[in-house]
């Protein structure tokens, strides 16, 4: 008889059976069987070790039937135990479905965006139509054709991102004037909105790149006081009716004559602060009737349509809105701030 012929009929099987039957038998968890499956059946238990020492077929034949038999009585425990774990679930973890489910936390608009729907349904209430246009956008249209005189300050690069000597990043949203009254005749009553970039110093209320609501209404016997009405409808939309605003001249190559909306400081209600540099006013924007000039450069009879155009920044409304006392923090993306709108 060889060596491994007495390594593997030094084991009782049988006594081998029994014994796991008997520790299959106090098993109460999938846990305790899997113990058992790797204790007996496992790469190290002596079924396994006798097995790879197998020479002749009655043996193999034995330790397979043995191996069968075991892991027969494992696959049956453990679905018994998993049966037995659903069934008490199902009884023990009962679902109330008519309670209240967990609220998931849920983004909102920025509100430079929420200002922005605010400024677009004012205007398509009005019969507006809502305007998105290039920003980069070249010197004919950002300058030449708006009026701009050849040494007005803005063409300067101080001022002015420029590209080459023909193209720049939009310094505001009045080439959408050009771009429309190019395309279609009057009437037109057109607003767009978008970013625009200027070389300014970052200030409380001012960031070199901003978003700004241009408008423009072209048609027969329009004057002044058309415009004051439409803007003073947008600000009772933004602001609500106990916000003051007033009107001041100005001057723009491309209106004439020009005025200023200013917005009272919600922040020291008038009286006087830092945001408004201690006037107890905030400037919205620029505005006034269309200069003949711009008309005649786009091929429109000025003797026959009159227009009025204004520009308005959208942080600098966000900012009046909220009382926000310092614009740049509507785009440091601090969530502190952003989830208190």
């Amino acid at each position: 008889m060889t060596e491994n012929e007495v390594t593997v009929a030094a084991v009782d099987w049988g006594a081998y059976e029994q014994q796991f039957e008997g520790a299959l038998k106090e098993a109460k968890t999938l846990d305790d069987v899997e113990h058992l499956r790797v204790e007996y059946v496992g790469r190290k238990s002596p079924l396994a070790q006798a097995l790879r020492e197998v020479r002749d077929r009655e043996t193999g034949m034995l330790l397979n039937s043995v191996r069968a038999r075991i892991q027969g009585g494992i696959d049956a425990t453990a679905g018994r135990l998993q049966a037995e774990e659903l069934d008490r679930r199902l009884r023990e973890e009962v679902v109330d479905v008519t309670l209240p489910g967990e609220e998931l936390p849920v983004g909102h608009l920025h509100p430079i965006t929420q200002v922005r729907r605010i400024v677009e349904d004012a205007f398509l209430g009005l019969g507006y139509e809502i305007r998105d246009d290039r920003e980069v956008e070249t010197v004919e249209y950002n300058f030449d054709k708006l009026a701009f005189p050849p040494t007005h300050p803005t063409r300067s690069p101080r001022d002015t991102f420029f590209f080459d000597g023909e193209h720049v990043l939009r310094t505001e949203t009045s080439p959408s004037q050009i771009h429309i009254l190019e395309e279609k005749e009057p009437p037109i009553y057109m607003v767009s909105i978008g970013r625009v970039y200027r070389r300014d110093a970052i200030t409380a209320t001012r960031y070199p790149i901003f978003h700004q609501f241009e408008g423009l209404a072209v048609d027969e016997g329009i004057t002044l006081a058309d415009l004051k009405g439409t803007l003073l409808h947008v600000m009772r939309a933004l602001y609500g009716p106990d916000r003051n605003v007033r009107f001041r001249t100005h001057y723009f190559p491309f209106t004439e004559p020009s005025i200023e909306p200013d917005v009272s400081c919600g922040i020291c209600g008038g009286e006087g602060c830092r945001t408004c540099k201690y006037t107890g006013w905030i400037e919205m924007g620029g505005a006034g009737v269309v200069d003949p000039q711009v008309f005649e450069n786009v091929g429109v009879d000025p003797e026959r349509w009159s227009g009025f155009a204004f520009g308005c920044g959208l942080e600098r409304a966000a900012q009046l809105r909220h009382d926000i006392p310092d614009i740049r923090l509507l785009w440091e993306g601090d969530l502190r701030v952003l989830r208190q709108f």
